[in-house]
Order: structure tokens, then sequence, then C-alpha cells
């Protein structure tokens, strides 16, 4: 009769080979990961919809409508995804979009300064007004969203009170730079890609797009680095000042008209749309640039098909409401899985 098998004898137990990640899984994985997944998703999603309800959608004619309908909300977004991963919001920046293309015919028709040393000078002015709300909020310590406020207010009296609330038709000896300001079909998302396209290398591959993030996340810790806070904020702040001015003129270039009613709370709301939809966090310490033109691509998307297929404008703001919402579900929901280690 046998025995007990002693631990020697006993068959070596075998341990099974590890898995090899395939390659489609690790590409999906890596997808996940990035915060610009969803939001674009989204847009494809939208884009098929549509195409198969109207089959113009994708027709020329509105290719052109989607991107002018997208970049200047995208350029104004930019600017404050820089605001919003540092830590702050400029509720501004839709009146000077309003404001800078007045600048520019005030300084062509009434002072004969060149059109494009003009256009120079009206970005200045944007930078400017974002130098005061970044003083403000910084050296004074006024939380941006009251010092912005404030700004808003009194950018949009000026511009009302200098332009007596009526349009202005863009200055004859400016008209020879209409195609590449705007009025040409594709200028304005060629404009907006290549801003987009710099400041996502600068938000990821600088040392002012480190210390944006580093601000934003933690701002104590920031300030014991070195690194010089007030700087990184006010810089942020004019940025996001000439950004919304060189929209404001491109779209009165697009339209040729200069209008008071244009840009204004609609122009800034529909910007912070735009990259909170796109998945910057409001809380400060992370975002995405071309995540913002996604929700500004998004955001265009929604209100063309809308148009496209004869629902009313009215629902929209519903929409938009829902589409921030579940933006920001989604967003924290995501950032705990990434912190986790998984997509």
């Amino acid at each position: 009769m046998g025995g007990p098998v002693s631990e020697t004898e006993a068959p070596e137990a075998k341990t099974p080979a590890p898995r090899t990640p395939r390659p489609l899984g690790r590409a999906a994985d890596a997808f996940l990961r990035r915060r610009e997944a969803t939001i674009l998703v989204v847009a494809v999603a939208l884009l098929i919809y549509f195409q198969s309800a109207r089959s113009e959608f994708l027709s020329h004619d509105n290719l052109v409508n989607i991107s002018q309908g997208t970049a200047p909300y995208a350029i104004v977004a930019v600017g404050e995804v820089l605001l919003l991963v540092s830590g702050e919001i400029d509720l501004s920046a839709g009146m000077v979009f309003t404001l800078a293309p007045f600048l520019m015919h005030y300084l062509v028709d009434y002072y004969g300064m060149y059109p494009i040393i003009a256009i120079v000078v009206a970005l200045l002015a944007g930078a400017v007004i974002g130098l005061v709300n970044g003083a403000v909020t910084v050296l004074l310590r006024v939380p941006s969203f009251v010092t912005t406020l404030g700004t808003m207010f009194l950018v949009q009296g000026i511009t009302l009170t200098t332009s007596h609330a009526y349009p202005a038709e863009i200055p004859p000896a400016a008209q020879g730079l209409a195609g590449w300001f705007g009025h040409a079909d594709w200028s304005e998302l060629i404009w907006c890609v290549l801003i987009v396209a710099f400041f996502h290398l600068v938000l990821i591959r600088t040392r002012w797009g480190l210390h944006t993030v580093a601000v934003g996340g933690n701002l104590l810790g920031a300030s014991e680095a070195g690194i010089k806070v007030a700087r990184i904020k006010i810089g942020n702040f004019m940025v996001t000042g000439a950004l919304a001015a060189f929209a404001g003129i491109l779209e009165a270039f697009r339209t040729s008209t200069i209008d008071p009613s244009s840009g204004g709370t609609g122009a800034m709301f529909t910007a912070v749309s735009a990259a909170v939809i796109g998945g910057t966090a409001l809380a400060g310490g992370s975002g995405t640039v071309i995540g913002a033109l996604l929700g500004a691509l998004v955001l265009a998307e929604l209100q063309n098909g809308f148009n496209l297929i004869g629902i009313s404008a009215n629902p929209f703001n519903i929409i938009l409401g829902v589409a921030i919402l579940v933006s920001m579900i989604l967003n924290v929901h995501l950032t705990r899985l990434r912190r986790a280690g998984r997509s």
C-alpha cells in the first residue's frame, strides 16, 4: 500500500503564463485614458446621427457653417482653458470679443492707422484688459469671478457708449484683409486649428504649461516650489484677453459688420461650456485645449443639426445644460479611475 505523498514528491503546480495584452486592447486603453476620448466619441456620434437624419449635413456649405460656428468660440475657449487650469476664470472675454473690432474701426476710420497695425493694437488692448483682470485678482486678491464680472460690465458700457449701440461697417481700408481674417470659407477654422495646436503644445510641453497645471492643482505647493504664481496667472489672463479680441475681429470680418450685439455673454458662456464639456476641470489643475475645440465642435453640431431637422432653437439650452452636467459627472468619475490606474 502506498503511503502519503511527501511535499518533495508532489507534482509541481504549473504557473499560468502571463497574458500578453493584445494590441487592440492596449490601443483602446490608451484612448480611454485620454481626457478628450469621451467628447470625441460624442462628436463622431452626432455627426453620424445628423448625417443619417439629413443628407446635407456633410455638404460643403453646411460644413463651412459648422466650422464658422466652432472656430471663434474655440479660440476664446483656449484662453479659458488656461485660466481654468490655473484655477481662475474670465467672464469679460465675451465683451472683449465685442469691443476689439470697434477699436479696429475707430483706429482706421478716425485716426488713419494702417489696418494691420490697428488689429495689433486691438489685440494689445485685449491683453491690457486681461492684465487689469489678472492684477486685481492676484495682487488685490479679489476672486476672478467678481473681478471679471465687473470688467465685463465696464467693457460692455465702453462698447455701447462709444458705438452708440449701432453697428459699424468694416473699414474700407481693411477690406483687403478680409480673406485672411475670417471672410474666406475656411480662414476662421485655419486660425483656430493653428491656435489650438500652439497652445496644446504650450500646455503639455513647456514650462509655462507645467507651471499653469501646478498652480491650479496645488497653489501652496507651487508657490513653495518657487513658481511665480502671479506671473503665471496674470499671463494667462492676458492671453485670454488677446485671444478673445482676435476671435471678435475674425467674426467681424466674417460677417462683414461690427455688431455691438455680437459676442457678449453668449460667446463667453459658449467658450466656457466648450472647455468644460471638453474635459477641463472647473476646480483647476487639469484641462485640455484639444478637448475645448471638440467641445465647441459638439455645440456647433447640435445647433446646426437642430436647425436642419427642424427642431426649435429653444431646446438648445436644455441640451447644453444636460451636456455640461453629464460631462462634469464623467470627468469626475474618469479622473478617479485614472488615479486608480484604470481606464
